[in-house]
């Protein structure tokens, strides 16, 4: 009688677990589409990342070259201003 009983326990059980592991199953093309889109996006988020510093580059470079540009106005308006 126990021998049943046991025997229909183990019996239960790997029948919950044969329908827990179908329904994970089931999900995982689901699952490796999410990720391939998430991957994608991480790849994206890296481009923008790359081309954000490098136009932070340029304009730091911009800033020196008008930082210049004033100073060497300065210098012409001094000149300018002396010779009137």
């Amino acid at each position: 009688m126990v021998k049943w009983i046991v025997l229909a326990v183990v019996l239960v059980g790997l029948l919950v677990l044969g329908l827990a592991a179908r329904r994970v199953l089931t999900r995982l093309p689901r699952l490796h589409r999410a990720a391939r889109g998430l991957q994608r996006r991480q790849e994206q988020a890296e481009d923008l990342q790359r081309v954000a510093l490098a136009v932070q580059d340029r304009a730091e470079a911009m800033q020196q070259q008008v930082e210049t540009l004033q100073q060497r106005l300065v210098l012409i308006r001094a000149k300018r201003g002396g010779e009137e």
